[in-house]
């Protein structure tokens, strides 16, 4: 078909026409006897250069093609941890479909090779990908991340922004920690304080609120006596809040955060922000940090992540990684990474008493909507789950953050993973992050039979 120009005459555009269709029955009458006459031409030309040859036998002093020698570029023998960092840091390892990378780097590429699971990635961007159809519910903001309760493995990063579609939601602290920070409170009680899960407790008031008056130490008719641990599974403000400005006060609950990581830069080869903490020289601030009931305590959702990690190990913070290892273009190893654990940031005692708590939160706590009777449910039964809820709305309340952090771990196996899930509602509030923290652990282990 021919197509005509706009700005052609009529007579231009049949002149074209015309010629278009002699070229055409030019090419159908002659095409036969020019295939024939080039074929013999070749036979020709051939039989000239192949005769002689016959005669004189093949020329072997020096072959017809000389092989060409390229340089073969190849990285260091050894890749630092801060090469590496440096090598993937246009890298996005939130909602990718893959856990294998190429990379140029100035001696040549190499492959780099992630911990991330593919198929628990994509079950998570499948459930993304849900919420981005919905006109009522749709969060305005959502956070995924995954890790190896154990090694600190990152095993899903998923997760967008509708104002901000170029960010990486789930490294940047951007979001208030709200009760989420209980965890630190309770770890300090228990250590500093000697406190117990069985350690009672009293408040007045709303458990939800936080007034001064709901500061003061009375007794009377009105009081609620609670423990620790339910106090902890129904994140009773009034209770944490006298804990941080009453019996731990501000050095106590800095040297706490410090010890699970806020206002620090791991060295590993994730670039993420961990947690900022800081106190006013405010007594009021005080019982708002320990409660979490404040806009000034910001993590990210792979922190949230890793400050459940020393629950799994004695007390220790495992430092998060998204690298298994890195190969060169021969397939050598020139990196492969070591699983590093932080100091000490509570004590083992503390660490599984804390633990105990965040299960209690899922069976009889804030979380217990959400999981339902997970007891029943053949692959969630098998599995011991704890975590901690949160929630506050920003500045312009135009954004209620709902948080659910915790772990989940084989009660006759060794595999275990920490979760960090934020949801930004926006008008109407949607899927609760501890929802979503249920479905993706059941993908996990389901997805993922156990090997003896």
């Amino acid at each position: 078909m021919t197509i005509f120009r706009t700005e052609n005459t009529w007579r231009r555009q049949q002149t074209l026409y015309l010629s278009s269709r002699r070229k055409k029955s030019f090419y159908r009458k002659w095409r036969t006897p020019c295939l024939i006459f080039c074929i013999m031409m070749a036979v020709v030309t051939g039989g000239w250069y192949v005769f002689p040859t016959l005669l004189s036998g093949p020329d072997i002093s020096e072959p017809a093609t000389k092989p060409v020698s390229l340089p073969t570029l190849k990285p260091p023998a050894n890749l630092t941890l801060a090469q590496v960092r440096e090598m993937i840091q246009d890298k996005d390892p939130v909602n990718t479909g893959r856990n294998v990378f190429l990379t140029d780097t100035p001696e040549g590429i190499v492959q780099v090779v992630t911990f991330l699971d593919v198929n628990l990635t994509g079950f998570l961007n499948a459930r993304l990908d849900h919420l981005k159809t919905l006109t009522r519910g749709k969060p305005r903001q959502i956070a995924i991340v995954v890790m190896d309760g154990f090694q600190g493995h990152i095993l899903a990063m998923a997760g967008f922004d509708l104002e901000d579609e170029h960010t990486n939601p789930c490294t940047r602290a951007m979001y208030p920690a709200a009760s989420i920070f209980k965890i630190i409170t309770a770890a300090a009680a228990m250590d500093a304080l000697n406190y117990t899960p069985d350690t009672p407790l009293y408040f007045n008031g709303n458990k939800y609120t936080l007034y001064k008056r709901q500061l003061k130490e009375v007794k009377n008719k009105y009081t609620v006596k609670v423990s620790l641990e339910k106090a902890f599974a129904e994140s009773i403000n009034p209770v944490f809040g006298k804990l941080g400005q009453t019996y731990l006060g501000r050095e106590t609950l800095s040297t706490y955060a410090h010890a699970f990581g806020f206002n620090q830069t791991p060295d590993t080869d994730l670039m993420f922000d961990t947690g900022l903490f800081s106190v006013k020289e405010n007594a009021f601030h005080l019982a708002e940090l320990g409660c979490g009931f404040n806009r000034d305590t910001l993590i990210s959702p792979v922190f949230g992540a890793m400050m459940i990690t020393p629950l799994l190990n004695k007390g220790h913070a495992v430092v998060p990684a998204v690298i298994s290892h890195v190969m060169d273009a021969d397939g050598n190893p020139i990196y492969r990474h070591t699983p590093a654990m932080s100091a000490s940031a509570i004590t083992p005692a503390s660490a599984a008493a804390l633990a105990g708590m965040m299960e209690k939160t899922v069976t009889h706590g804030t979380a217990r909507k959400s999981f339902g009777t997970f007891s029943r449910d053949k692959v969630l039964s098998k599995l011991s789950i704890g975590g901690k809820t949160g929630s506050l709305s920003n500045r312009e309340h135009t954004i209620k953050y709902d948080w659910f952090t915790g772990f989940a771990k084989e009660k006759n196996g060794s595999r275990a993973i920490t979760f960090s899930v934020v949801v930004g509602h926006g008008e109407y509030i949607g899927t609760r992050a501890a929802s979503h923290a249920r479905a993706l652990i059941k993908q996990y282990f389901l997805s993922r039979p156990r090997v003896d």
